[in-house]
């Protein structure tokens, strides 16, 4: 289901659309696409992954076009991919080759490699810098040099590659071996879906979801809908090459075209559960819940990971353990334009529910 523009006359759909054009303009000023990339990165981020495009201009585009609605902008952004032709199928990315700039453990004070914080504000006091109501360029380029020289680094540079925490509890037997997987995935972008669905096709709706929805039900698993307190095994952002493989020669990898990179937040969270072993026996042990999406979104990736482990179990009877109630209710475009769609006019029904309420009165009196 999808819902688009509404019809009307024609002059004063054409006024409307004037008065959003003077909406976006009446203050003199537009700040450039480029501009948007350079300022609003977590936005782009964000867009980018509900809108299944990783396309920064694109994104910074769709925001500047949308005055600043993620909805909007996500809604510009999956009506610009469908009219995209796929080309190419990527090689399947290994995360554990990421170039990490940013890595955590909540389990572990020292892991191999150790903590990296990377960038992040979960430091900072969050309290309003007013001096960045007068930052212009020139101050810009100071401060840039400044803390380029403090940090020593060069802009965007990655720590480089690390082993996965997880790794090393499967060595110790806490984590149940994974067999590998190489089933083809669905693809929810071209087939309708259905229950149950397949993981991947889960992970696929879950990583497009708004990221509001994808938290607030995360949050609800952890508040007693169904969910023992889970622990981040590993948080980490970094970039990953991506690589089409040659169609008309043999399949070697090694001659694979390289055609770019992109940034995403990975988050493996070990949730502790109940296994009952040959004999009866209860035993705790540790499931994995899994969440990725486009750039930078721990917020999104780390409840991600939860309504996987959720929805991977689907026990409990709880609403954050039911496939449909989870996946249906997660995509921005689906929810927003639903909820849109009591704009569009309703006349006939709703007069309709007045005649029989009337009608209704009327025997009544009688």
């Amino acid at each position: 289901m999808a819902y688009v523009a509404v019809s009307g006359g024609r002059e004063a759909i054409e006024a409307s659309m004037c008065l959003m054009e003077l909406m976006r303009l009446e203050k003199g000023k537009a700040p450039r696409v480029e501009q948007l990339e350079a300022g609003l990165s977590v936005l782009i981020d964000q867009v980018m992954s509900e809108g299944s495009v990783y396309a920064e201009t694109v994104a910074a585009l769709a925001i500047k076009q949308s005055m600043g609605s993620p909805e909007e902008a996500v809604f510009l952004l999956r009506a610009f991919r469908s009219t995209m032709p796929r080309k190419h199928y990527s090689r399947t990315i290994d995360t554990g080759t990421m170039e990490v700039e940013r890595r955590i453990s909540a389990c572990f004070k020292d892991v191999p490699g150790g903590q990296i914080l990377g960038a992040s504000p979960d430091y900072s006091h969050r309290l309003l810098d007013f001096s960045l109501l007068e930052e212009g360029d020139a101050e810009l380029r100071v401060k840039l040099a400044d803390i380029r020289k403090k940090l020593a680094v060069e802009p965007g540079l990655a720590m480089g590659k690390l082993r996965k925490v997880a790794d090393y509890l499967r060595q110790e037997g806490l984590l149940e071996p994974l067999p590998p997987n190489d089933a083809e995935p669905g693809d929810v972008t071209k087939k309708a879906l259905e229950f149950p669905a397949s993981r991947s096709e889960r992970l696929q709706v879950l990583t497009r979801g708004q990221t509001g929805a994808v938290s607030a039900l995360g949050y609800a698993s952890l508040r007693g809908y169904g969910q023992l307190h889970p622990t981040v095994g590993e948080l980490r952002v970094g970039r990953l090459a991506v690589c089409v493989p040659d169609r008309f020669g043999p399949e070697r990898p090694e001659d694979d075209y390289y055609i770019g990179e992109i940034r995403v937040t990975e988050v493996e969270t070990l949730v502790p559960v109940e296994k009952t072993l040959p004999g009866g026996k209860a035993e705790l042990r540790f499931d994995i819940g899994y969440g990725l999406c486009f750039g930078r979104n721990e917020t999104k990736a780390i409840a991600m990971s939860l309504l996987d482990q959720c929805l991977e179990s689907g026990t409990g009877g709880f609403p954050t353990h039911d496939q449909e109630f989870v996946l249906y209710h997660v995509d921005s475009v689906e929810a927003t334009g639903f909820i849109s769609h009591l704009k569009l006019p309703h006349y006939v029904t709703f007069q309709a529910k007045l005649d029989s309420v009337r009608r209704t009165r009327k025997g009544e009196q009688a």
